[in-house]
């Protein structure tokens, strides 16, 4: 349990300035996977604002199972009360941004936080519960349009995208998808497989169009997929191609992808793997400040927060390649 704000101003104690003897801030965080560097990258950003925070943070993942991650959560807030952590930020899986569990949440007097998501029941839960309860999110229609750019400019004469999507039911894929649709010049087509957000998925899923016949005939010039991993996937499944003259052309094309992680994405970037990405920074990590400093201010934060995503490299450079 925080510390109450008028106990803390009664006292002559600033909020935000803890003494040792009071109770640490908890916080629980619910990913959506281990296997994906973006996940693990949010993971990083929530343990080390924790730690510069001051705060307790549990993490874990879902395993892109979206039962498993309610039940995962339902059980923290049914625990005992004395176990239960002040707020809970998630990053849901499926296509809801589990407004069972967010009342639930929320009726045992816990801040809920959506990461990476719309949720349409925030301004009734923030109407009824004192909380703090908002989202953070990227603008996933803005990483679209800046991927969407990214293509003309790799393609200034038009061509044909093989385009990995996250999961048909999820909200991100969906965004991202609508926004590419938006800045993507009528020249350029665009044929799409499905992925799990994994490398594995995404490998899985290029290897099987690539047994189909239509594959051999579908002029393909840029593999496009909405995160980085499954864009090093589809490049795994053409790199197992058996035929040299026809790997070496998949192997050729361009590759990009989303997410931007330092270690991952842009790394890959500057070593080739991949031609480009969009930078996403971590939404975890700000979720926590927010969520610490309106608990012990008793301020309450805007309902929905963005990041700034861009391309990378700048379209500009893109465009002299």
């Amino acid at each position: 349990m925080a510390v109450p704000r008028s106990y803390c101003h009664s006292n002559g104690i600033d909020p935000l300035k803890r003494t040792p003897a009071m109770k640490k801030l908890r916080f629980l965080v619910s990913l959506l996977t281990k296997n994906n560097d973006y996940q693990l990258e949010q993971a990083v950003a929530a343990q080390r604002t924790s730690t510069d925070l001051g705060v307790e943070t549990q993490i874990i993942f879902a395993d892109n199972d979206p039962i498993t991650q309610s039940t995962q959560i339902l059980r923290v807030i049914q625990s005992d009360p004395i176990l239960r952590p002040d707020a809970i930020v998630c990053e849901p899986v499926g296509g809801t941004a589990l407004p069972q569990v967010a009342r639930a949440a929320t009726a045992a007097g816990l801040g809920w936080v959506v990461l990476n998501r719309d949720a349409d029941y925030m301004p009734e839960l923030r109407k009824t519960h004192a909380a703090p309860i908002f989202s953070v999110s990227s603008d996933q229609k803005e990483v679209g349009r800046i991927q969407g750019r990214q293509f003309a400019a790799l393609l200034p004469r038009g061509g044909t995208i093989l385009y990995i999507q996250g999961p048909s039911e999820n909200a991100v894929a969906k965004e991202r998808f609508a926004g590419m649709q938006t800045s993507l010049p009528p020249n350029i087509h665009v044929t799409s497989l499905r992925g799990q957000w994994t490398e594995e998925s995404a490998q899985r899923s290029v290897a099987s169009w690539i047994r189909l016949n239509s594959a051999s005939r579908t002029p393909i010039d840029l593999i496009g997929a909405q995160n980085d991993a499954m864009a090093m996937g589809a490049r795994k499944a053409f790199g197992d191609v058996q035929k040299p003259m026809e790997r070496d052309r998949w192997m050729s094309l361009p590759f990009t992808g989303v997410d931007g992680v330092p270690k991952t994405g842009q790394a890959w970037v500057r070593t080739g793997s991949l031609t480009a990405t969009v930078i996403t920074p971590p939404t975890a990590g700000q979720a926590l400040s927010m969520l610490a400093r309106a608990i012990e201010s008793g301020s309450k934060p805007a309902e929905r927060s963005f990041t700034t995503a861009e391309s990378f490299p700048p379209i500009e450079q893109l465009s002299r390649k």
